[in-house]
């Protein structure tokens, strides 16, 4: 059993696979160059799946694949099947921008992925554009399709912002509802890679916007889950992600591991350690005990939970690289 320094069990391993991406979305990556790591930088998927053994083995019983965009990485659905074949129940996941999921998703699913995270931002082809930096809702609403069609377990992801998406909070939602999908909406995170000029919508402010038109129940956290759950009239439930609020932090059961070999033992601070040169000289000791030095040092809590965040204070962490 993996516990970290504060007695949180940690059984959940985040895995970006790539920090490249195929969008260049206003809240995360909108001035990076479409550029990439070089090859020789990144661990490949079975250096990847050597570290991966060794967290499963540990009680590791939950891993969630992400990016940048993870489907850019050429044969993702074997590095899937690699993970399935050790665990076949692991609860294995994967979050995407949807735009290429017509094309891979059965691949995916047949590999043993269970369920996917789709980021919809919007419903408007030119709102989506603006965001993305690129036209991709039609085909982001094709690959939502495919991946239903297919079997796969699927939610989505919505960023309200201010002046951008604000009004089209109910109508994702209805769209999720007609389709029985859940729906979680995510506080914009502030960070050093965003356009300067965003502002996201707080919690309270997204729930007063679902009570234009419904009326809502707190049903609270599920376990180590990020998401605080709500119910609407009719039963339909969907969730608030608010790394603002002050208990957010204090189920936290994750670590991230990015695609060159970086242990991050919290999403908003800039440590991390790194357990490439022990995978790759095949030493699971050394990155064992890389691991356990990670999880000692992981924080109570993230800057986000502060009441006034400085300018200082904002993340400097390139989510393109761990994933979100």
């Amino acid at each position: 059993m993996l516990i970290d320094g504060h007695g949180r069990i940690v059984n959940y391993l985040r895995v970006s696979v790539t920090e490249r991406c195929n969008f260049r979305c206003q809240y995360c990556m909108p001035e990076k160059p479409f550029s990439w790591v070089p090859k020789e930088n990144l661990l490949s998927f079975e250096e990847l799946f050597l570290f991966i053994k060794v967290a499963i083995d540990e009680g590791v019983n939950k891993i969630r694949i992400t990016g940048g965009e993870p489907l850019l990485r050429e044969n993702l659905d074997s590095f899937v099947k690699m993970i399935h074949d050790y665990k076949p129940d692991i609860d294995l996941a994967l979050t995407t921008n949807g735009y290429l999921l017509p094309q891979t998703a059965q691949k995916l699913k047949d590999a043993g992925l269970k369920r996917l995270n789709i980021s919809l931002d919007s419903l408007k082809p030119e709102i989506a554009k603006q965001i993305a930096q690129k036209d991709v809702l039609e085909q982001v609403l094709k690959g939502i399709d495919k991946a239903l069609e297919v079997g796969l377990g699927v939610k989505i992801n919505m960023v309200p912002l201010k002046g951008i998406n604000d009004n089209e909070i109910l109508d994702v939602m209805n769209y999720c509802k007609e389709r029985g999908i859940k729906i979680r909406f995510i506080e914009y995170m502030e960070n050093r890679h965003a356009m300067d000029a965003l502002k996201g919508m707080h919690g309270k402010e997204i729930l007063t916007e679902v009570k234009k038109r419904h009326t809502i129940k707190a049903l609270g956290r599920e376990g180590a889950s990020p998401s605080f759950n709500y119910k609407i009239e009719d039963g339909y439930e969907f969730g608030l992600i608010d790394p603002h609020k002050h208990d957010f932090c204090e189920s936290c059961n994750r670590i991230r591991l990015t695609a060159e070999g970086n242990l991050i033992p919290c999403l908003y601070f800039d440590e991390a350690l790194s357990i490439a040169k022990a995978v790759k000289d095949g030493n699971i000791k050394e990155a064992t005990e890389v691991l356990a030095t990670v999880l000692k040092n992981k924080p109570k809590e993230n800057r986000w939970s502060m009441d006034d965040i400085s300018q200082e204070d904002i993340s400097a962490r390139a989510f393109y690289e761990t994933g979100g």
